[in-house]
């Protein structure tokens, strides 16, 4: 199976999922509680990153300790991936940050990378993508290809806060080597492509609709 699936089903991820998904939760504190969920689903994305052996000094003596041996490079996808960019940082304070942004090009109907803010190389960096919410999958596979054209190894690491089957099934099809951490797996899209029951939209819940 080429897309392995974690379900992080932790009561303080089940309580801020329940906040994120009420109709009725003002902008701020949507983002406070995307960024609670968006914690726990690194802390277990990171959980197999690769260590090296080592000592430390104490205040009292030498200590054996254990340390990141490759920092990763976290790529959110804009804009909604901006919502778990600080809980990564907090987690990960010596991580790269890339940015990749996907809209639709109206000629071919395909997602294209309008912002591409990425290291030259990723041979040998694992690679986490922050996208809360995955749907039709297409961007997300889109953003995956471009990764993967700057050397990132397999599998992917992706976190978000919600799937549908639809776009486990397209990451599938895809045949990508993706490791996807979320907090549930939703019961389908509607008609619009929207997650049901979803959250609305992540973008505009976390930062207002554009005018």
């Amino acid at each position: 199976m080429n897309v392995q699936i974690t379900l992080v089903d932790h009561p303080v991820c089940t309580d801020a999922l329940a906040q994120i998904r009420d109709r009725e939760t003002p902008n701020a504190l949507f983002r406070q509680n995307l960024e609670r969920i968006g914690g726990l689903l690194i802390a277990e994305a990171t959980r197999n990153l690769p260590t090296i052996d080592g000592t430390v000094e104490t205040p009292l003596t030498t200590s054996p300790a254990r340390r990141i041996a490759v920092q990763p490079v976290v790529v959110p996808i804009l804009r909604a991936g901006l919502g778990f960019v600080g809980p990564a940082q907090e987690l990960l304070p010596n991580a790269d940050i890339g940015f990749i942004g996907m809209a639709r090009n109206e000629e071919t109907h395909q997602p294209e990378p309008y912002v591409n803010k990425l290291p030259e190389s990723l041979a040998g960096r694992p690679v986490i993508v922050l996208d809360p919410m995955v749907a039709t999958g297409g961007s997300l596979i889109s953003a995956i290809e471009l990764l993967l054209t700057r050397g990132a190894p397999s599998p992917v690491t992706v976190v978000c806060a919600l799937a549908a089957p639809e776009g486990i099934a397209a990451l599938e099809a895809a045949g990508l080597s993706i490791h996807l951490v979320t907090a549930a797996i939703d019961d389908r899209l509607n008609e619009h492509a929207f997650i049901v029951p979803g959250l609305g939209d992540a973008g505009d819940r976390q930062f207002g609709t554009p005018a």
